[in-house]
């Protein structure tokens, strides 16, 4: 199931993409005489139990033939997919041709940092270029969704934690990043973490390692990888956090990105975002993620 957040007459609102169109989580539930969550924060709240609910109420209503309203995915305004995640917690350098692209060793353990919920924005929405700051880059990201309280959690079970997946483009304020050795302020600039445009189920997902990845800039191919070159594998990631974090449903891991970062170049090729400036984000199964700098 592919989920999205969007803005109706009485805010923001979450619906579910279909091939007729955007069915709405509110009308499902009306249609079928039963309440659901129907917003996007409350669903990823309540995690693999409500998805669970809302699918099997979908189930139903296609089985007894119900008459069910949609909408044109093409007019709505998009919200983050996942509003307001209660922890952001990023992966550094989890990419092999990345970490080389960089010139640094392969990482012993996952290199972990945070965002912010500032960051968060959405698909379609421009994201202004702060001031102080003219080294600003790309990465392209698989996004893990927990979907239920997940602590010392074992590798073999970790994705059983999983509500779903989306995509995200870690943006970076490089020469913020760099003035310290904590990461942060270059990482946490309002807006820095756009996500999107939909969070998809992982039952319809599948193997979160065996993804193609690929992020353009201006219709320009820049990242192209597949999610199977992470050093720590999704699974890996989210037992190795637990260990020391709880997971709670809504919260989300980025995992790292591939290589083709413009950090990645070398000096003299580097030519940082700037107003106008146009990328992509899209991983397979997951849709695309736009944004334009302003």
């Amino acid at each position: 199931m592919k989920l999205l957040n969007y803005q109706s007459n009485s805010g923001f609102t979450a619906g579910i993409k279909m091939d007729e169109g955007i069915l709405s989580v509110r009308e499902l539930a009306e249609t079928m005489g039963q309440h659901v969550p129907n917003t996007m924060e409350a669903i990823t709240l309540g995690g693999l139990d409500t998805v669970r609910t809302i699918q099997s109420l979908l189930d139903q209503a296609k089985q007894k033939g119900c008459e069910l309203k949609y909408i044109q995915e093409s007019t709505l305004v998009y919200g983050p997919c996942i509003p307001q995640p209660g922890k952001i917690i990023c992966v550094g350098l989890n990419y092999r041709d990345h970490a080389i692209e960089c010139r640094v060793p392969f990482p012993e353990f996952p290199v972990l940092f945070s965002k912010f919920n500032n960051t968060i924005t959405a698909h379609q929405q421009s994201i202004q270029l702060p001031k102080g700051s003219d080294q600003i880059d790309y990465e392209a990201e698989l996004v893990i969704v927990i979907g239920r309280k997940a602590k010392n959690v074992e590798h073999h079970e970790a994705l059983d934690y999983v509500l779903g997946y989306c995509n995200a483009n870690d943006i970076s304020a490089r020469d913020l990043q760099g003035r310290t050795s904590q990461w942060l302020l270059g990482k946490s600039i309002d807006g820095f973490c756009p996500i999107g445009p939909y969070l998809v189920t992982a039952d319809e997902v599948g193997d979160p390692n065996h993804l193609p990845i690929r992020l353009e800039l201006n219709g320009e191919l820049r990242q192209n990888q597949n999610t199977n070159n992470m050093i720590f594998s999704c699974k890996e990631i989210i037992s190795y956090i637990s260990q020391y974090i709880t997971l709670n449903p809504g919260d989300i891991i980025l995992t790292g990105t591939p290589e083709g970062v413009i950090v990645g170049y070398p000096p003299e090729k580097r030519v940082w975002l700037k107003t106008g400036d146009r990328v992509s984000v899209e991983i397979e199964k997951l849709g695309k993620l736009v944004n334009q700098f302003y």
